[in-house]
């Protein structure tokens, strides 16, 4: 054990140094060769518990030997590749002139090919292999695939098979960079592989999939709405109710439709600190419930099944779509071993899922506030599946950013430099901000006809404004010569800053853009959909003019 260690030590350190000088990762890489990572191997827990890839941080992988020759590029399905969510490359392979390309990195489970996604680099080497460079997985049991590829053999060759003739692949698959390898052709890259709604691809084909309440007309590809409870269920998670010239989804008791009116769920109160599910007994009798990370259990209270978690723990998987930051997991309840304490001795279900979301703005304003005001205490929504993703406008003390103005406000003189700062009440990878706007008033209404822009549309818009960095991208600090505004009477200043958040690795989003007093007004698109705004106000910065 200890030879393996300073073995593994070693290869690592000779890698980070070669990856250092700018080495070609097609020649400092790491092999991965374990048997269980391809992808006919099912995952057997009675030999041992399933596999994680939490020890990877970003190094460059070839996959060799056993674990096949490449990741798969099509939808592998849950217990696959030795643990419970496969990871799989959600794109094609590049070619050898593409150099290193981004894809889509994908992890299946529950039914869902995507249910978490994170993006991977690749590259096609002169070999005839690719390489890989792979983050550490966000949740555990997470693990990447390999798969044996097809090799093109005398049989495939055109021609009168002397050992020179170009070789080819049966449908669905494409020569690979060493002449030999079909490779999986990744029909939903073009036009969404016709598919109406959803396309899946599956390996030398695909499929289209439909929302909840449509299935796929009979050319396979259109999704077309669901008429009645006798087909699919009528798209209802549980029960599916004829009523007069129609049907109606229903839940259990305990359990409440959602907003697609198809699936059931528990309240859930989203929360910007915690996500609090409680799931009545009645419904869990003699199961035990637990989150996508197993070490994540609920509690009973003799009545319901409690458990608390927050964005950043238990596998909770964070997306941003549209101007909403979404939050899953999944709540899965499975038989006991032996009766719990509280009197469980029977089961009325062999296997319950439950989905949960929480959805939480990602654009909204935040006011400072320095004078406690329990009126104007930051606000949440408290309902089954939204929630409010907070920031706080703080003042600081000095350019440390590490002291805020607490139970007094601020008392600043014209010399003085203010400094202050956006900061999210969590912590939270995978998401950045844009502070777009913050601006000043006289008063504490933000609606104020005298306001001073200090950032408008992303850009700092009064040149003594000057930005801090910060490692976290979701901490913006600034600092600004002290002002006033116009008029004896003017010795107070109220800031009021409007906040946006996007995922970390979408280019195109409005925080990628940053400042965009470059881009022409007429090809600048407004913000549309979920969006709360939230003036929370509070004490003023006061100007000592003395």
């Amino acid at each position: 054990m200890l030879s393996f260690s300073l073995l593994s030590l070693a290869l690592s350190a000779a890698f980070q140094t070669a990856a250092s000088f700018g080495v070609d990762p097609c020649s400092a890489y790491i092999s991965l060769n374990e048997p269980w990572r391809n992808t006919e191997r099912h995952i057997n827990t009675s030999h041992g518990a399933p596999m994680c890839d939490n020890i990877m941080d970003g190094e460059w992988y070839r996959f060799t030997g056993f674990a096949g020759d490449a990741m798969p590029t099509f939808c592998i399905q849950e217990n696959f590749c030795g643990t419970h969510a496969p990871i799989w490359l959600n794109g094609s392979h590049p070619m050898l002139p593409d150099g290193i390309v981004s894809v889509q990195a994908c992890a299946s489970f529950n039914e869902n090919c995507c249910l978490w996604s994170d993006t991977v680099k690749v590259k096609a080497c002169p070999g005839g292999y690719y390489v890989y460079q792979l983050p550490k997985p966000s949740v555990c049991f997470h693990a990447y695939c390999g798969h044996f590829y097809d090799i093109c053999d005398v049989a495939d060759c055109v021609g009168h098979c002397d050992g020179e003739e170009e070789c080819h692949c049966n449908e669905g698959t494409i020569l690979g960079p060493d002449s030999q390898t079909c490779l999986d052709i990744n029909e939903c890259e073009d036009n969404n592989g016709g598919c109406s709604e959803v396309c899946i691809n599956l390996q030398g084909s695909f499929r289209c999939e439909c929302g909840i309440g449509k299935s796929l007309g009979s050319n396979a590809v259109t999704c077309e709405d669901i008429e009645g409870c006798s087909n699919n269920n009528g798209g209802c998670s549980h029960d599916c109710v004829l009523m007069d010239g129609g049907y109606q989804c229903q839940c259990p008791r305990g359990l409440m439709l959602s907003e697609d009116n198809h699936t059931c769920q528990v309240p859930v109160q989203c929360k910007s600190e915690s996500i609090e599910v409680a799931v009545p007994k009645d419904l869990v009798g003699g199961l035990e419930l637990y989150l996508l990370n197993y070490s994540c259990k609920a509690l009973s209270n003799g009545t319901h099944a409690n458990i608390n978690f927050n964005l950043k723990s238990c596998g909770t998987a964070i997306e941003v779509v549209g101007d909403k930051i979404i939050a899953r997991n999944t709540l899965t309840g499975i038989p006991k071993q032996t009766p719990g304490s509280n009197g469980d001795v029977i089961i009325r279900t062999s296997k319950l899922v439950i989905p949960i979301t929480c959805e939480f703005p990602r654009q909204y304003t935040v006011s400072e506030g320095y004078v406690p005001n329990p009126a104007n205490s930051p606000l949440q929504i408290m309902g089954r599946n939204h929630g409010l993703f907070p920031f706080a406008l703080e003042i600081f003390k000095s350019k440390e950013f590490d002291e805020i103005y607490k139970d007094t406000p601020p008392v600043l003189k014209l010399r003085d430099s203010l400094y202050f700062g956006v900061e999210p009440l969590m912590h939270v990878d995978g998401l950045q901000a844009l502070v777009e706007n913050c601006f000043a008033t006289p008063t504490p209404s933000g609606d104020d006809i005298m306001k001073y822009y200090l950032i408008k549309d992303g850009c700092i818009n009064d040149d003594t404004v000057k930005q801090e960095t910060s490692t976290d991208h979701l901490v913006k600090h600034f600092y600004v010569p002290v002002f006033k505004f116009v008029g004896k009477d003017n010795k107070k200043v109220y800031l009021h800053c409007r906040v946006l958040v996007c995922g970390a690795l979408d280019t195109n989003s409005r925080c990628s853009q940053g400042c965009r007093r470059r881009i022409l007004r007429s090809t600048k698109t407004e913000d549309t959909g979920h969006r709360w705004d939230h003036l929370l106000s509070g004490g003023p910065i006061v100007i000592d003019v003395e």
